[in-house]
Order: structure tokens, then C-alpha cells, then sequence
């Protein structure tokens, strides 16, 4: 699928008070490409998923999703993306399927145009035999599937994950890790996985590290390491000046 606009972030600056939380953060991310928004605790990752999803707004700086601006076509942008937040938000007493059905309904989503796009995307994270089963039944693995399923029912060229793995086991994390790799390779999707975890980034990655609400570096993460392993080139880059 072609897709167009990725994502733009622009000399984004975001203050809680006299805090600064974001100063100047900018970076893009093309279609078809994951990218790794690696930071400790306390970077401003959530910060800046806040400012994306406009739960937040700021003066300082430019967003682009998908070619729209965030600021000044705030609803154009925000159909264009799929978001995955840290805290878990499936109504647990409903079934996979009834939870993607009230998602599609949400956005206007009707009849068989719904079914259709439920069962491609519940096909596309391998959870299609499960559908009829209650969230509160699954691991939590199945539930982030379900999560993400969810978050492409609409169509969305730009996926924000924010720390998606939390809680998971490592084979259930490393699962996910997959699943969304290859909605990028293969359906164009522009990916944006917020982490603490180096283990979840791959030398073929877009990375991005960001660190007191500064980027620190950006590139290909296998390129930026070089022959250090990512964790020790993780900890030299935020470590200078903690």
C-alpha cells in the first residue's frame, strides 16, 4: 500500500510550569519505517505522545501527521493515526471482537464495511481464532494484539506505540516487536515505538534517543552504536551529564 506524509515533528518545546519537558525536539519518520524513540524514564516520551495525540497543545513548534497539521487540522491529522497507549484501555468484559466493533463504531464504522476491516485486522496480528473470547481471558500478550488490532481498524498511515510492552514477558514482548515490524515493512505503516528497552530496537531501525526532553541522536540505530553494543551506546549517550 502506498502511503504519503509520515510523520514531521518540528522544534516541539513543552513546559509543565517553570519545567521544561521538551526543548526543540524534531525529527521525521517516512513511511514504511520503524522508529524507535528510545529514553529513559522521565525523557519526555509521554510528553511528546501527549502533544501528538493532542492531549496536550503547545505554541512552540510544528507536528505534521500524515501531511496534515496538527495545530491547524487537528481532526484531518488525528484520523490519520492509530495510537497504542501504555495503559491498557479494553473493556475487559467485552469480547476481542465486540471491542474492535464499538472501536469501528466510534469512527463511523458500520455493517460490512466493519466486519471487513475487524477481520483484516485481526488477521493481520493472528488473533482471528480468539475473537469471540472475553479480554479479561487473555494474556496480556493477546490483549496488546488485540490493542493494536484495534488501532487499525480505521486506516491510519502513522502508528504511535507508547512503551506497548509493558509488563509483557520476553517472548510476548518480542512477539509484538514483530508484529509491528512487519506493519511497517509490509503495509507501509510510519511507526513511532516509544521504549526504555535497548533490546527492543534493531540494528536496521530508525532511532531516535531522547533524553531530558532533548534528541541526543538520531539515525540508523546499527550505525549510531557501531561496534559498542546498544546498551553501552545508550548509557554513554544519556550518561554524560546525568
Amino acid at each position: 500500500m502506498t502511503r504519503t506524509g509520515g510523520l514531521n515533528v518540528r522544534d516541539v518545546t513543552f513546559r509543565y510550569g517553570a519545567k521544561t519537558a521538551l526543548d526543540g525536539a524534531g525529527f521525521d519518520v517516512a513511511p514504511g519505517r520503524f522508529a524507535a524513540l528510545l529514553g529513559p524514564n522521565g525523557a519526555g516520551k509521554s510528553t511528546l505522545f501527549g502533544l501528538l495525540t493532542r492531549l496536550f497543545t503547545t505554541a512552540e513548534g510544528r507536528i505534521s501527521v500524515a501531511g496534515h497539521d496538527i495545530a491547524r487540522e487537528p481532526r484531518a491529522a488525528l484520523a490519520r493515526m492509530g495510537v497504542v497507549f501504555q495503559s491498557p484501555t479494553l473493556d475487559l468484559d467485552l469480547t476481542i471482537r465486540q471491542n474492535l466493533r464499538y472501536f469501528a463504531a466510534l469512527h463511523g464504522l458500520s455493517g460490512r464495511d466493519a466486519a471487513r476491516r475487524i477481520d483484516a485486522a485481526l488477521e493481520r496480528l493472528d488473533i482471528a481464532e480468539r475473537a469471540g473470547e472475553r479480554a479479561r481471558d487473555l494474556n496480556g500478550g493477546h490483549r496488546r494484539r488485540t490493542e493494536i488490532a484495534r488501532a487499525l481498524i480505521h486506516g491510519p498511515d502513522v502508528l504511535l506505540l507508547d512503551e506497548a510492552t509493558v509488563g509483557l514477558d520476553a517472548a510476548s514482548r518480542h512477539a509484538i516487536v514483530d508484529h509491528v515490524h512487519r506493519l511497517a515493512a509490509e503495509d507501509g505503516l510510519t511507526v513511532l515505538w516509544a521504549t526504555h528497552l535497548t533490546d527492543e530496537v534493531r540494528d536496521t531501525d530508525r532511532l531516535i534517543v531522547l533524553h531530558r526532553g532533548r534528541i541526543r541522536a538520531d539515525g540508523e540505530a546499527g550505525e549510531l552504536r557501531g561496534a559498542q553494543s546498544l546498551t553501552d551506546y545508550f548509557l554513554a549517550t544519556t550518561g554524560e551529564d546525568a
